[in-house]
């Protein structure tokens, strides 16, 4: 890769903060949850949780114009199982609502590790849900409607998160573990090779400081053959 795509992605990953995260229960408008894997790239979120309904169609991460390639989507079978996730992660959770109970979502400390769990456009946040959060969060507004749309709510709420955790210098240092960096940087610096990898079922190589793929010749030579021809070359 170029030197200088190696210093973006290298930029980027010292700014992931890999204890943010945010997470849509129950949505039906998988476009909706495109624009927030966006938002959360922008803002340095690594994951974008999701709580399907059954009839509901999954998102693929390339659908979100080439921001899902930074981004992953982890799926939930259940609310209580992605809360118990965030809670094994040590992070609060986050629930917006409106109701009495909840506080104006630029009161929260966002530089401790937290979910930000956000309901349906039709429903909104669950029973369940309520229930297990640590606190509801409003995102005030005087005008005629009461809501906004979820992914912009989330787009306001990230970067507040955002604003208070480069205030206190989390920004800039790198955090995200180095298996996953390493993915972005083969997935992102040498993408041919990282298809040729998945058709093939190879394994990522290493990436060294200058951005270069360091794999053994054995690699190299099944790289260049077809799947079938390396595959008797096992047996």
């Amino acid at each position: 890769m170029s030197p200088e795509r190696l210093a973006r992605i290298n930029a980027m990953l010292d700014n992931r903060q890999p204890d943010l995260t945010v997470c849509l229960e129950h949505i039906h408008k998988p476009h909706n949850l495109s624009a927030v894997i966006r938002t959360a790239d922008a803002v340095g979120v690594t994951d974008v949780h999701a709580i399907w309904l059954a009839e509901s169609g999954r998102i693929s991460n390339h659908k979100a114009s080439g921001s899902g390639q930074w981004v992953d989507v982890r799926s939930h079978t259940s609310t209580a199982d992605a809360v118990n996730h965030f809670r094994d992660q040590g992070m609060q959770v986050l629930v917006t609502n409106l109701s009495e109970d909840a506080v104006d979502f630029r009161d929260i400390d966002y530089t401790r590790p937290t979910a930000l769990m956000m309901g349906n456009e039709r429903d909104g946040i669950s029973a369940e849900a309520l229930g297990l959060a640590d606190q509801q969060i409003i995102v005030p507004m005087v005008g005629m409607v009461q809501s906004l749309n979820v992914s912009v709510a989330a787009a306001l709420i990230l970067y507040e998160a955002q604003r208070q955790r480069q205030q206190a210098g989390c920004y800039g240092v790198r955090t995200l573990d180095p298996v996953r960096c390493q993915r972005h940087l083969f997935e992102g610096g040498h993408p041919i090779f990282a298809k040729i990898c998945r058709q093939k079922g190879l394994p990522y190589p290493h990436i060294d400081d200058q951005g270069q793929i360091q794999a053994s010749e054995s690699w190299w030579q099944k790289m260049q053959m077809s799947q079938r021809a390396w595959t008797h070359l096992d047996d």
